[in-house]
Parts: C-alpha cells; sequence; structure tokens
C-alpha cells in the first residue's frame, strides 16, 4: 500500500489520539457501527482533502468500515497530526500528508490522491475538486459526486456553477445546521483562540481584539474572545451582519480605524486582501495578526514582508516583522488557519457531527448521486435532523414531540383568531 508520512515510528502516539477522539464523538461511533452492518460504501473509491487530525481518523476509519477505499491527503500544509497520519498508514489507509510541506509537495500530496481516479470526493477548501477540473479533467468522469466542507470551498464550487466549469455535484456539507452552526461557530470560536493562546501565552482581557467577518466563524471568535474579558471591535461590509454585530454589543468600524486601536487581529471573511499593508501601517507596535479563514489570503502576508526590513521567529508559530520604522508586528502560524496551525483544530464533539454529515452524504452519493445534476447541493433536511438527534441523544438530552394536534393544525390555514 502506498503512502508517505513524516515519520512512522510515531504510530502509537497516533492511536492513542485517536482512542482519545473516539471515545469524545459518540454520534460518529453510531454511525460506524451502522456502517459495519450495511457496508454502503463496498466496492467505492473516495479521495479526501482534509486536515489530518485524529477527528479526520474517525471518519476515514468509519468510511472503512462502510466499505470504501479512502486515499487522503491534507488540506492545509501545517494542519497535519503526524502521528496520526503514520496511524492511519498503517492501517491501511493511502495518506499522503505531513506538518509543513511546501507549496510543490503539496498539490504533489492532491496528486497522488486524485490519481486514485476516486468515485466520491471529500474536500475541505475544494483544492482536490479544483485539481481534478484544471489538471485533471478525465478523472472527473469517473467521480459520482463530491462533499465541501468549509465555506472557502463553498463559495469557490458555487463560482464553478455558475460559470458552467463544475463537471460533478458537490453536496455542501458546510451549510447543513448541523456543521454551520457549531463547527463554525462553536469550533472556530473555542480553537482560534487556543491556537492565539498556545502560540503567543499572552492574556485577552482588557486588550482590543478586532474581529474581521461577522459570518458564523466570526460570531464564534468574537463571543469567545469576550468570554475571555477582550474589547472586541468588529469589521464587515455586509450591513446586516454589521447590525447584527452592533446589537450583540461589539463596536463595529472599518479596518481601517480598527487597525489604529486594535492589539489582535483575526480575520475570517473567505476573502481576500482583508488586512494589508495600509492597515498594517497604522498599527500599534506588537500588534499581532492571525487568520481563521481556510486559506492565507486574508492577511497579506507579502506585504507585510514587503514593508518590512527584518524578520525573525520568535515562537514556535510566532514571526516577529520588524517595519522599516522599527514598529515590530507578529504573524501567526504564517498567516494560515491559526486554530490548526497553532492548536488542534476543533473540539472533537463539534467534528463528530460535521464529518457525521460527511459519512452519511458519502452513502447519499453512493445512492443518489447519479440522478444529481451539476451544482451544489445543501445537505438532504433528513440527514441534518437525524444527526441533531444522535447528538442529544448521546448527550442524554431529550425534547418533546408533537402531539397528533398540534401536527394536524400546523399543516393547516383554516384556523385564525
Amino acid at each position: 500500500m502506498e503512502y508517505k508520512v513524516r515519520d512512522e515510528a510515531l504510530l502509537e502516539d497516533g492511536l492513542r489520539s485517536i482512542t482519545w477522539a473516539e471515545a469524545h464523538m459518540p454520534v460518529m461511533m453510531a454511525v460506524r457501527r451502522d456502517f459495519e452492518k450495511r457496508r454502503p460504501l463496498k466496492n467505492l473509491r473516495l479521495g479526501a482533502c482534509l486536515h489530518v487530525t485524529k477527528e479526520t481518523a474517525v471518519l476515514v476509519r468509519t468510511l472503512v468500515a462502510g466499505g470504501a477505499e479512502v486515499a487522503l491527503c491534507g488540506s492545509n500544509p501545517l494542519s497535519t497530526q503526524d502521528d496520526v497520519a503514520a496511524a492511519l498508514a498503517k492501517e491501511g489507509v493511502q495518506v499522503y500528508a505531513w506538518r509543513g510541506e511546501s507549496n510543490d509537495e503539496y498539490y504533489w500530496c492532491l496528486e497522488r490522491v486524485a490519481g486514485r481516479a476516486p468515485n466520491i470526493t471529500l474536500d475541505d477548501g475544494a483544492d482536490l475538486v479544483s485539481l481534478i477540473h484544471t489538471k485533471l479533467p478525465r478523472l472527473a468522469e469517473e467521480v459520482i459526486a463530491g462533499t465541501e466542507e468549509t465555506t472557502s470551498g463553498v463559495i469557490r464550487l458555487r463560482a464553478m456553477t455558475d460559470s458552467g466549469a463544475l463537471k460533478y455535484p458537490i453536496i455542501a456539507v458546510n451549510d447543513a445546521y448541523t456543521k454551520y452552526l457549531f463547527d463554525n461557530r462553536y469550533g472556530t470560536g473555542q480553537s482560534t483562540i487556543d491556537g492565539i493562546l498556545r502560540a503567543t501565552s499572552l492574556l485577552l482581557a482588557g486588550k482590543n481584539f478586532v474581529v474581521c467577518g461577522y459570518g458564523w466563524c466570526g460570531r464564534g471568535i468574537a463571543n469567545r474572545a469576550r468570554g475571555m474579558g477582550s474589547n472586541v471591535i468588529v469589521t464587515e461590509v455586509d450591513p446586516l451582519r454589521a447590525l447584527e454585530a452592533v446589537m450583540d454589543g461589539y463596536r463595529v468600524m472599518p479596518i481601517r480605524e480598527a487597525a489604529k486601536i486594535g492589539d489582535i487581529f483575526v480575520t475570517a471573511t473567505g476573502d481576500v486582501g482583508v488586512v494589508t499593508s495600509r492597515e498594517m501601517e497604522r498599527m500599534k507596535d506588537g500588534a499581532i495578526l492571525a487568520n481563521s479563514g481556510h486559506f492565507n489570503i486574508e492577511v497579506k502576508v507579502d506585504e507585510l514582508e514587503s514593508i518590512s526590513k527584518s524578520k525573525r521567529k520568535v515562537r514556535p508559530n510566532v514571526e516577529e516583522f520588524t517595519l522599516k520604522d522599527g514598529k515590530k508586528l507578529y504573524l501567526l502560524a504564517e498567516g494560515r488557519l491559526v486554530n490548526l496551525g497553532a492548536a488542534e483544530g476543533h473540539p472533537c464533539e463539534v467534528m463528530m457531527m460535521s464529518f457525521a454529515n460527511q459519512a452519511l452524504c458519502a452513502e447519499y452519493i453512493a445512492k443518489n448521486g447519479r440522478e444529481l445534476e451539476k451544482k451544489v447541493y445543501r445537505v438532504p433536511e433528513e440527514i441534518d435532523r437525524n444527526i441533531a438527534q444522535m447528538a442529544l441523544e448521546s448527550a442524554g438530552v431529550t425534547i418533546d414531540i408533537l402531539t397528533e394536534e398540534q401536527t394536524k393544525y400546523l399543516k393547516s390555514w383554516e384556523s385564525g383568531t
């Protein structure tokens, strides 16, 4: 079995990490037990470009239990947990991932996964889909359909749909309620703060904490930063989201104004050029820059380098840039995902819902994918609600059930005042 990981000797550490994750992902374990009985993915090849973490390993094991042959690469050069990659490789998964890949190595790994001619793709950022479409278009004919994990990827895929470029259907796992209301908000909120604290070991209380973007990820980051005692400032381009941030009690202002007073800046927009040299030159000495968007395009690192006279690594995942006027700015995790570059990503309990969507959508594709049009779809409602119900049951929570009278009323229109 072909694979490429950093160090096979990390196997035992990886197995322990995966076991820990499995103990805290009961929904995924329930899906796995069901998959082991029914084998809904038998004889299918799955190509996955995901963050290679202990939680992802739980998903991969579940897909294998369902009968799939899985090839896996990382969806970010800094997000792979090398011990987990070693463990999966020894279990027969075709893994091509290690932390600290160069750009060329990253795409080499993508090409290895694409070269397995997957029937289903599982993507986080749409790099695998993009590679297949641009460099290996003949392989698109082998793909029944795919899934997409994150906001940035869904944006790309909808643009492909609008331009007529998409060659096979995609289910936007990111748009499931049991994904974005929990993964994006609670997962990104907690793990982003975790990454900043691990990288800097600084106090957040009392600092001006600037959150760029008030989507579900931005909401989560802002909420957790406020919980740590920070004075949170939100920057936005959408008037509805900006108004919501105001009503949630945050200060809202343009990024150029926030640049002058912020101590910590975190981008979470899914767009390019959010923090540029114009803002950097206005920042105070010692300001910290971090990104929680999927791609390292939100903080203009090349512009930071162009206005600096020197840079050096001062801590793991912290680079100090000395600007030409002597001011120092600090960049975390190379401007890549700080929650995965400087920490371990989202908590297990959040990822169990996101990855349950991935697994059940893979099964849905196996059954129905050939009937779908070449566009982006939402997760089927029955899958979304089933996962929510399983999550409640795993937490020991029960809820009310509509009576026959209530159900009938909701389906009628005759009764009024």
